[in-house]
């Protein structure tokens, strides 16, 4: 697996490319801004890419638009000071495979790297708490009588016209494996597609994504 690490702080990030180096990854290149992680990335093709979020000329969250605009299947995790929810959902919005702290440990960051590697998702329980409690005010609110937050829209969250089929079959009960043979996609693209449509709607998993999509209106609700 080759890194990317991107961060604008020089001494922190000749540190941690040292860091993981003593655990065995290899990286491969070092960017100190936004711009030139999009120029490196075109060179490296790296498999992975660390980013810092608060860069002065091109921020992380615009940097990790323009990489999975080019390059979709590559994996983008944050490594930010920031705890703001706003960072924390944009960043998964527009594909981030994981959102870290920099508060985070060695031992912890080697294991989610290597998570990550496995198609695990790249969160420290702390932040996985986060995006929970989010859900639950979506959902619920945080007590009686708050303010609702607005539904997530559908446009809003730019699924693309092949999401929204493969959400529409997968609520109505379609297997993984036929939804692709209806539209000449394998099983894996269609998962790769609802893990995305899953980040894109800040929803947990398969269920929730068919609960939202019978609550839209985008399916019928099923006979049982």
């Amino acid at each position: 697996m080759k890194l990317m690490l991107v961060d604008d702080h020089p001494l922190f990030i000749e540190g941690l490319s040292y860091l993981l180096e003593t655990y065995g990854f290899e990286v491969s290149g070092i960017a100190n801004s936004g711009k030139e992680a999009l120029e490196k990335a075109r060179i490296l093709k790296p498999d992975v890419v660390l980013m810092d979020i608060k860069m002065p000329d091109l921020n992380g969250i615009d940097t990790l638009k323009l990489l999975k605009a080019e390059w979709p299947e590559m994996k983008i995790a944050m490594l930010t000071s920031s705890e703001e929810d706003e960072d924390l959902f944009d960043a998964i919005k527009y594909g981030a495979s994981g959102y870290l702290l920099k508060s985070t440990g060695a031992k912890e960051l080697a294991e989610l790297l290597h998570g990550l590697e496995n198609g695990e998702a790249f969160l420290t329980p702390a932040v996985a708490e986060r995006i929970l409690q989010n859900l639950k005010r979506l959902n619920t609110g945080e007590k009686e009588g708050a303010r609702q937050p607005a539904e997530p829209d559908i446009e809003e969250s730019h699924l693309t016209e092949r999401q929204l089929e493969i959400l529409e079959m997968v609520a109505k009960g379609v297997t993984y494996k036929d939804t692709g043979t209806a539209f000449g996609l394998t099983e894996r693209t269609v998962k790769y597609h609802m893990g995305r449509i899953i980040e894109l709607l800040h929803l947990e998993n398969r269920s929730q994504v068919i609960a939202y999509a019978v609550k839209m209106g985008i399916v019928q609700k099923p006979h049982i």
